[in-house]
């Protein structure tokens, strides 16, 4: 009887809750939300002055008592109380500032993460006001949001390039065969970048302009008609204000490095995947979800590399997310399995 109270009047979520944005999914309604896990803090008194979007517009830019933090790292918890305040903000939010719902949540997590993270996972979301909270990895998440049919009996490999983690899945029958997961991904990509102006034009820049690089001329294929952009940022020889034009094959070399380990964790696991289900990604191939797999000329490179067929997954950035909202939909008869755990 509580149960169907508590369902009648709160909506039940699943949540993408990575390194760089954090994404929502209410039953029956899609996705809702879709901001930065950023937030903003006072260190003098530790309270908490933004989060999501407005943090974001923060980093970079605070006065000295103002720090704008990211809670995650590596796609797990760096920070326990900012972590459970920055789900309880997306839960009100969400729920349009009622207090008193309690919903279930699935949760997308990385495949390498150890049962001690996952428990603050779980318990973070608890404390923030979840009365139900149910873990998925990413991978799997990822496979299902890509509209993969993981039951059948035939091997799929996803490989979803976050912000904090790149995980590589090769599914079967409803489960894991093999899962890889490094730390490098989107953020690697941006620090790459930073450093890159750093060695080649003594220019200091932040992680946003970084990242807005990365999206506008950032590519790691050759491209047909390369691309330009001026970027600004500050001398670190003089500490004055400098700009300079870049161009896409600068960044494409910049990028080679951690773009390079990717590709090493996805062949790590295809040397360890099953003979008959190495011959069925022949024809299956590789999807590509995550933000990461936008980056210009990944899926040619990657195919390149590993001789198989790679596809980019319909708006890769939300794959977890709609994976998580699927195993939602289906959570009741599948809550006693231990298939997606």
């Amino acid at each position: 009887m509580f149960d169907f109270l508590f369902r009648l009047f709160s909506n039940d979520m699943g949540m993408d809750l990575g390194t760089a944005t954090v994404l929502v999914y209410v039953q029956g309604q899609g996705i809702v939300l879709c901001e930065p896990s950023v937030v903003a803090v006072d260190k003098d008194t530790q309270e908490i002055l933004a989060i999501g979007l407005e943090a974001k517009r923060m980093l970079g830019k605070t006065p000295s008592n103002i720090v704008a933090v990211r809670p995650l790292r590596n796609g797990v918890i760096a920070n326990f109380d900012i972590t459970e305040k920055m789900i309880r903000y997306f839960i009100q939010k969400v729920h349009n500032k009622k207090a008193l719902l309690h919903p279930r949540i699935v949760i997308g997590v990385p495949s390498g993460i150890t049962e001690v993270e996952r428990r603050a996972v779980k318990e973070s979301a608890t404390q923030a006001g979840a009365r139900e909270v149910y873990l998925i990895e990413e991978p799997m998440a990822a496979a299902i949001g890509a509209g993969i049919n993981i039951e059948q009996p035939k091997g799929n490999m996803i490989v979803d390039i976050g912000g904090g983690t790149t995980e590589v899945g090769i599914l079967s029958l409803g489960g894991m065969v093999v899962s890889k997961s490094i730390d490098i991904a989107g953020d690697e990509l941006d620090q790459a970048i930073i450093q890159y102006f750093r060695r080649r034009y003594n220019l200091f820049i932040g992680e946003n302009t970084a990242e807005e690089i990365k999206i506008r001329i950032g590519s790691v294929y050759p491209l047909e008609e390369e691309l330009s952009m001026e970027v600004k940022g500050r001398d670190q020889v003089t500490g004055l204000p400098k700009t300079i034009t870049v161009t896409s094959e600068e960044i494409r070399s910049a990028l080679m490095e951690p773009v390079s380990a990717i590709i090493g964790v996805i062949k790590n696991a295809l040397e360890e995947t099953p003979a008959e289900i190495s011959a069925d990604l022949v024809e299956t191939g590789i999807t590509l979800a995550g933000g990461g797999a936008l980056l210009r000329g990944i899926d040619k490179l990657i195919s390149k590399e590993t001789g198989l067929p790679v596809r980019i997954a319909d708006d890769p950035i939300t794959c977890v997310v709609r994976g998580t909202g699927k195993y939602l939909e289906e959570i009741d008869k599948i809550k006693n399995k231990k298939k997606f755990f």
